[in-house]
């Protein structure tokens, strides 16, 4: 039998395993993974914080600046510095986060060229193009898998959205309701963090507790059913929300327990303290928390958005990455940073855009650091002025597997659906096919 025959015979699912299950990290230079030469690593991952840049950030004043490619490109973000890595530079407004490129690794290839944001959000979570069927997005994916079906016994949901719901598309998919992200609501910047379920906005906790008292005084059908087994289950679903009210998981969002210091180096703002209570919850054991970051659909005055954004975001990021490594939580947590899309390279000075940015999914920017990712690494490249990918495109099923392999859940598994359908977690397809970031 010839090598054509023999790969004819191979499964999908004996190729993955002989290929791609490593954790270690991505390469700077090189081919995407040689996988018949990897051999077979225990993955490292446990938890995924998403930090979700709604609304697309632009490649050139984040991640992959383009100083020589003129104004009209650059803008006044023209001076791009260096980081802690030699031979990488990122934008000028994220001074703490050059400190910490030995952390991550800069994906400046990624691709799907499509421009709108409610598709774009749905490839980019899901590594699908749209079709018939709404396929769940990567957080509920891990929720099923590292949820409650296999175990997981957390004080709070395995899929928490900080703080408002993405809204682009449904996040659980077929999967159903039971796979949605809890959203907290509230801001953590305000004290108290007034968490949806878990604080009620200006009631104080003696008001709570006597409300209930009252709702038990008044329960005189419960009383006298009390030996009934549904009732029972009320008296049980009660004592749970009462629980999230007042025991250990409401100490999951109270920053007051964290060192005033700690919370400044985050920052005093929602993304901040967002990112704080990101790393409380997968301390805790949380599979997948994201952070749902608005303000960056630029349409209009887009520089003027980045001097407020990005010191913000700089300051949380590079904080939270520091963080996780100071408490042993990077090596076994995944941080994904990307938005849906990129901006425009070519800069929009005409009225009414006064110097914007659109959106762009022919070439963006991504960042992954821990859970068996390396740091200080770059993949593929974007051409002079950012608007084309130039080496190594890579797609979000290309990613997605990759952050899969790391979590131990095989790209090839099953994908559970209420139409009985053969559905693999994530499949090879003309828009990534196969070819997943190199894991080594």
């Amino acid at each position: 039998m010839n090598k054509q025959q023999m790969t004819k015979f191979m499964t999908r699912r004996d190729t993955l395993k002989s290929w791609l299950v490593g954790a270690a990290g991505l390469m700077l230079t090189g081919p995407f993974i040689n996988r018949a030469q990897t051999a077979p690593i225990k993955p490292k991952a446990k938890s995924v914080i998403q930090i979700w840049m709604w609304g697309g950030p632009s490649h050139l004043d984040t991640f992959d600046p383009k100083p020589d490619a003129g104004y009209d490109y650059c803008g006044p973000l023209n001076k791009p510095i260096p980081t802690n890595v030699d031979g990488i530079r990122i934008a000028e407004l994220l001074p703490l986060l050059a400190q910490q490129a030995d952390k991550y690794s800069i994906i400046r290839s990624m691709t799907h060229g499509n421009n709108s944001h409610e598709t774009a959000s749905y490839i980019v979570q899901t590594g699908r193009e749209p079709g018939r069927l709404v396929y769940p997005s990567f957080g509920a994916v891990v929720s099923l898998f590292k949820g409650y079906d296999y175990g997981y016994k957390g004080l709070v949901p395995p899929y928490i959205v900080l703080t408002q719901p993405q809204g682009r598309f449904s996040e659980a998919g077929f999967l159903g309701p039971r796979y949605k992200p809890f959203a907290t609501g509230g801001d953590p910047n305000r004290t108290p963090f007034a968490v949806e379920g878990i604080v009620a906005k200006d009631i104080s906790d003696e008001r709570q507790r006597s409300r209930r008292q009252l709702l038990h005084d008044l329960d005189s059908l419960g009383k006298a059913m009390s030996d009934n087994q549904q009732f029972e289950k009320f008296d049980q679903c009660e004592e749970n929300a009462y629980d999230m009210m007042f025991g250990d998981a409401r100490k999951l969002f109270d920053l007051s327990e964290e060192k005033d210091e700690l919370r400044d180096r985050y920052g005093r703002n929602t993304f901040g303290q967002s990112c704080l209570i990101a790393r409380r919850l997968v301390e805790s054991g949380v599979p997948y928390v994201t952070i749902n970051y608005k303000g960056w659909d630029t349409h209009k005055q887009h520089f003027e958005a980045m001097r407020r954004n990005l010191p913000q975001m700089d300051a949380g990021m590079a904080t939270l990455l520091q963080d996780l490594t100071d408490r042993g939580l990077l090596d076994s947590t995944i941080v994904w940073w990307s938005g849906e899309f990129g901006r425009s390279p070519k800069i929009q000075w005409d009225s009414p855009w006064n110097g914007g940015r659109s959106h762009y999914g022919k070439c963006f920017c991504a960042v992954v650091a821990g859970g068996g990712f390396k740091g200080g690494r770059v993949v593929g490249a974007s051409n002079e002025n950012g608007t084309e990918v130039a080496q190594r495109p890579v797609y979000p099923a290309d990613l997605l597997g990759s952050m899969y392999i790391l979590l131990g859940i095989d790209p090839d598994d099953p994908m559970p659906n209420p139409r009985g359908l053969d559905l693999k977690v994530m499949p090879a397809s003309d828009k990534g096919s196969g070819r997943l970031i190199e894991i080594m």
